[in-house]
């Protein structure tokens, strides 16, 4: 199906696809407000948000309590540089190691840079701690991983449409397939690998699941090995699944945690990667760091983001909205509905149809309906409401959903 774009819609399409990049496809739709779990159009048209800014969003859009400790802090001070000290990284730092039960953090923008900077910590404590020689420590990595698109993620990634025509590729990468212990236990055995890093749940790949007790499994095999397990928690943590971290699930502690995302609630890029001393303080002074990272209005907004995580008991809330959303889309019984899957609110359908653009085109219903999600790798869709929705409005999407279904 196509939509048809009123002229203001038109007329900013227009200038991004002159003078813009081309390096996304997204929806045709131009937004201008969000509050809670609604967005709106710059016609004025109320949406659901579904996808949550890749689950940026969990608190919901622009929450009152973020965005005052965003516009707070905003009129006293917004960047030093890590150069000197300001008043609010240390009290940061404190209470997001408390919150997580980790001795240290690094502080960064982006979840990419997140992911780069566990890689750099894995391999120094790899020759500082672990004996491995110079320039010889291997990251494993899961098939359909996805942590970002910087060189050293495309190198790691399954998916020719990251990698494909950017080589050459970072050296010191290897990559098992998900779900299956056996393959890593095979890799571990390598005395050169460092670390292990991984997605909880893979988001992007359409939010596959790995089995029980994979999870428990990965730390086992990591802690028998002398080898990091890196939890890449960007899309899957801050209470996302329905517990804070998606480790929580099976009561696994990682030896380094990366988060992003949602910790700041979706207002400016904030990152943090934990660990313990025996692995965070191999690194010393000028050896790693970013000028925007722990920023004191970062600093402020992501303990104002993680605070209304707890207050509002949005993990609880992702949990029981997530069992009565998946429960609403089975009763749909939809033939073009191959399968449903999810943790929390992190959840995705697997479309079937003759068309292999089916799964763009309920997007295209969904959007006209009022709902906005995005398919991944064809014939996936990701349903990530912000953590804030209610019972009323889950139902209320269901049917939005079951009314798109049909236009196919």
């Amino acid at each position: 199906m196509s939509l048809t774009l009123s002229e203001k819609s038109a007329a900013y399409l227009q200038l991004e696809e002159k003078f813009g990049a081309h390096n996304y496809h997204p929806l045709p739709v131009v937004l201008e407000k969000g509050e809670g779990v609604f967005l709106w159009d710059v016609d004025g048209k109320r949406y659901y948000d579904f996808l949550s800014g890749y689950s940026a969003v969990n608190q919901g859009h622009c929450h009152p309590k973020i965005i005052a400790a965003l516009v707070e802090q905003s009129k006293k001070l917004t960047l030093t540089s890590r150069a000197f000290h300001n008043n609010l990284l240390g009290g940061y730092e404190k209470f997001i190691t408390d919150y997580f039960g980790y001795d240290k953090v690094l502080p960064m923008n982006t979840g990419v840079e997140g992911g780069e900077t566990a890689i750099k910590l894995a391999r120094r404590w790899a020759y500082t701690k672990k004996g491995v020689a110079e320039n010889q420590a291997k990251i494993i990595f899961a098939d359909g991983n996805f942590w970002g698109r910087t060189l050293a993620a495309i190198s790691s990634s399954t998916d020719p449409s990251s990698y494909q025509g950017f080589g050459p590729f970072m050296p010191g990468f290897g990559l098992v397939p998900y779900n299956d212990l056996i393959a890593l236990e095979k890799a571990l055995q390598d005395k050169n690998v460092a670390a292990f890093m991984v997605e909880p749940i893979q988001g992007e790949a359409g939010v596959v699941i790995p089995d029980e007790g994979y999870l428990k499994g990965v730390r086992e095999l990591c802690t028998t090995y002398n080898v990091l397990f890196i939890a890449d928690e960007i899309q899957t943590g801050l209470a996302r699944t329905g517990k804070m971290l998606a480790c929580d699930h099976e009561n696994v502690r990682p030896d380094i945690l990366i988060l992003g995302k949602a910790l700041s609630g979706g207002v400016l890029p904030v990152s943090a990667v934990l660990a313990d001393d025996y692995i965070m303080m191999n690194i010393k002074p000028g050896e790693h760091g970013s000028t925007y990272g722990g920023n004191p209005l970062a600093c402020a907004v992501a303990v104002a983001a993680l605070t209304v995580l707890k207050e509002e008991k949005m993990a609880e809330n992702a949990e029981a909205m997530g069992q009565l959303l998946r429960s609403a889309l089975a009763k749909l019984q939809s033939p073009f509905i191959a399968s449903i899957r999810g943790k929390g609110l992190l959840n995705a359908i697997v479309i079937t149809h003759p068309n292999p653009d089916a799964a763009w085109e309920l997007c295209l219903a969904l959007q006209e309906n009022g709902l906005l999600a995005k398919p991944t790798h064809g014939d996936k869709i990701r349903f990530a409401p912000p953590l804030l929705i209610t019972q009323k409005q889950v139902l209320e999407c269901a049917g939005i959903i079951d009314r798109s279904l049909r236009s196919l």
